[in-house]
């Protein structure tokens, strides 16, 4: 049996009746840009995060960008991050003008080393953007008092973690903006691009709406500069049929991962969940010395993996003009080295999980025997 990394197949013929309604009703209406499907949306999702508010935008790139424009972040202001993400963290904060500035991360949670931000502010600084990765919050309660320390808006980066949690909070609840991603794999994916930006101050989202719709505050009136970014009815609708099932997705992300855990254990590292942090496994990322050739007996065997991911930003030639050279984020670079993303997603089954798990264990049996024939080869020659 083969195990896709993904299957967006599946979900869809899963959800087929609710997704088609949800079209069905979008095209009967002829009403295609900002109607009752994405304010239906949009007061959903903020009742769900528990947020005061939560507008919808064309992608989660935009939607980083969005909040940091609605904030005043523009040319000559420094942008405080790190580079173990997706790289359109960091083209969003680069279409602001501002400059990332980047720090490295916990080698064990592969997020922000909240410890090593404070020493990285100037008085340019002007945000810092944390990076909810692989779906576990970044610890928040140190980094929100260095914020508010230094009246530094912080912008709670959540594409890889809608329904997550820190000590009860929700993610994009606890900073001044969380921006999210519905691209098509996440916990809740659109079927096409889509965004959204979640805020608990009226002021805020009223300048989100501006900005996402070339800056109008209605029809042929722009008060401010602003794009076209803006999250479709039939996105909208789409979104809205998911999103009563999305706490239930993530509580079998959640058993998966355990399976993973429980038959990983000893084998090769497995996440960490900290304390007081519900992760909800966007990606289900191990790591291993031999993750080259551990990537490539999973592929023979028929076992989709991914890596997120390979090159850190920083090291990316398209950010070359910041300066920085191999060695400047030591654990980054250690990480991406080491990291494999195992097949995650609600539809995966107990059965394709234990195959997965045999395979890898499988994997390091061969290599220890082929070691030890090794040994004992060169023994005999000596």
């Amino acid at each position: 049996m083969k195990v896709p990394f993904g299957d967006m197949k599946l979900h869809y013929q899963t959800y087929k009746t609710q997704i088609d309604t949800a079209v069905h009703r979008v095209l009967e209406s002829g009403h295609y840009i900002l109607g009752s499907e994405l304010e239906k949306f949009e007061a959903d999702f903020e009742k769900w995060l528990g947020a005061g508010y939560a507008a919808g935008c064309a992608s989660g790139t935009e939607a980083i960008y969005l909040a940091l424009a609605a904030a005043g972040v523009t040319t000559g202001d420094e942008v405080i991050v790190v580079a173990h993400t997706a790289v359109p963290t960091i083209s969003a904060i680069s279409m602001t003008g501002a400059k990332p500035v980047f720090v490295d991360i916990d080698p064990n949670t592969c997020l922000m080393d909240v410890d090593l931000v404070e020493v990285k502010i100037t008085p340019k600084t002007k945000a810092i953007v944390p990076v909810h990765l692989y779906g576990q919050m970044v610890d928040m309660d140190p980094l929100l008092k260095i914020a508010a320390k230094h009246n530094l808006m912080l912008l709670e980066d959540c594409a890889q973690s809608t329904g997550a949690t820190y000590k009860g909070a929700v993610a994009g609840t606890m900073g001044d903006y969380g921006a999210f991603s519905f691209y098509p794999s996440k916990n809740l994916g659109a079927f096409g691009d889509g965004g959204g930006i979640s805020t608990n101050k009226r002021e805020n989202f009223d300048q989100l709406v501006k900005l996402r719709n070339y800056g109008q505050s209605k029809r042929y009136y722009h008060d401010i500069v602003g794009i076209n970014s803006r999250l479709d009815e039939m996105q909208a609708a789409i979104l809205g049929a998911q999103l009563p099932f999305v706490h239930q997705w993530n509580e079998r992300r959640r058993e998966i991962a355990k399976r993973y855990n429980e038959g990983l254990k000893g084998i090769v590292q497995t996440p960490v969940e900290e304390e007081g942090r519900k992760h909800v496994y966007h990606l289900y990322v191990i790591q291993s010395d031999h993750r080259d050739e551990l990537q490539e007996y999973l592929i023979e065997k028929g076992v989709g993996t991914l890596i997120h991911y390979p090159n850190p930003a920083h090291l990316q030639k398209a950010y070359g003009f910041l300066g920085y050279k191999p060695g400047a984020l030591p654990q980054t670079e250690k990480v991406v080295k080491r990291i494999l993303s195992l097949p995650m997603h609600p539809g995966v089954t107990d059965e394709q999980v234990d195959i997965v798990i045999d395979a890898i264990g499988n994997f390091y049996s061969e290599l220890k025997s082929s070691k030890s024939s090794s040994k004992m080869t060169a023994s005999s020659i000596s």
